[in-house]
């Protein structure tokens, strides 16, 4: 068992090297684009200003090319380099070739990762739910992440997230479907009221587009009977952490901070507790 265990651990710490390839790489493929779309557009007017690219049209830039490289030096890592953990660990957290200081988050990333899995295993076992509860978490960690650097919450990632909660719930894996569409209805709206209600009475927007998203996503994988325990858990967590940072001057008070960890958070919380949380939370009310 101790093996079996140990193997799930070394095949997250993998997994948890490609997300932070994901995670660096998806808002930059985006942000091309656009660009690229944009190109496009202002080519089709008559009198369009000419604005020179960005970037290289000819340059492939995806999650599989160029290979991994120092983001400051730009020169391409080895094999050795890019061992999950101990790579980090033998180079002291800087470049082998310019030593500048490599982010300790790659570190937090592949290392979390294993852990997730790791829980996602012993909670679920080696089968269907146990699998398809690894995949959920993997594309929350990127969502996490993502939100956090760019306050986005990429279409790519949230609505496929939805539809395969919907598919699944089909086969009755997690939830019946009944209660996944309602779930993911619910999510939407409810996430949906509250940023037009904050509008109608700050007129400033509280949160974005993709928060309605993943939190659909959420619902039609957990169900609607989640959603009370979901949205108490990430607000009061977006609270403490927005109060924590103001308090040390970390945080503008004007500044937004991305609302998307803490729904992913509450979500994952969910999947593998879902049920004891229910239990307390009907207790109680």
């Amino acid at each position: 068992m101790t093996l079996y265990y140990f193997f799930i651990f070394i095949f997250g710490l993998l997994l948890g090297s490609f997300l932070n390839v994901v995670i660096y790489r998806l808002p930059k493929m985006m942000e091309q684009e656009w660009i690229q779309e944009m190109h496009l557009f202002l080519a089709e007017k008559p009198h369009s200003i000419n604005l020179a690219p960005t970037f290289a049209q000819d340059t492939a830039f995806n999650l599989c090319w160029p290979r991994s490289f120092c983001q400051h030096c730009k020169h391409t890592l080895t094999w050795w380099q890019n061992i999950p953990l101990i790579s980090y660990l033998i180079l002291k957290s800087k470049c082998f070739y310019c030593h500048a200081r490599i982010s300790p988050r790659y570190f937090l990333i592949e290392a979390l990762t294993a852990i997730i899995l790791l829980s996602c295993i012993y909670q679920f076992g080696l089968t269907w739910q146990g699998f398809w509860a690894m995949f959920f978490s993997l594309i929350l960690i990127i969502l996490t992440f993502i939100d956090i650097d760019h306050q986005i919450l990429p279409d790519s990632l949230t609505l496929p997230l939805m539809w395969l909660g919907l598919i699944l719930s089909l086969f009755g894996l997690f939830i019946p479907s009944n209660t996944a569409i309602i779930g993911a209805c619910l999510g939407y709206l409810s996430l949906w009221s509250i940023y037009w209600l904050f509008k109608l009475i700050t007129k400033k927007e509280g949160m974005g587009y993709g928060d309605f998203k993943l939190s659909a996503a959420l619902g039609a994988w957990l169900g609607w009977q989640a959603f009370p325990s979901i949205l108490f858990i990430s607000a009061l967590l977006g609270t403490i952490v927005g109060l924590g940072l103001r308090a040390f001057k970390r945080l503008d008070r004007d500044q937004p901070i991305p609302f998307g960890p803490f729904l992913a958070f509450s979500g994952w919380v969910n999947l593998m507790w879902g049920d004891q949380i229910k239990l307390i939370y009907f207790n109680l009310f």
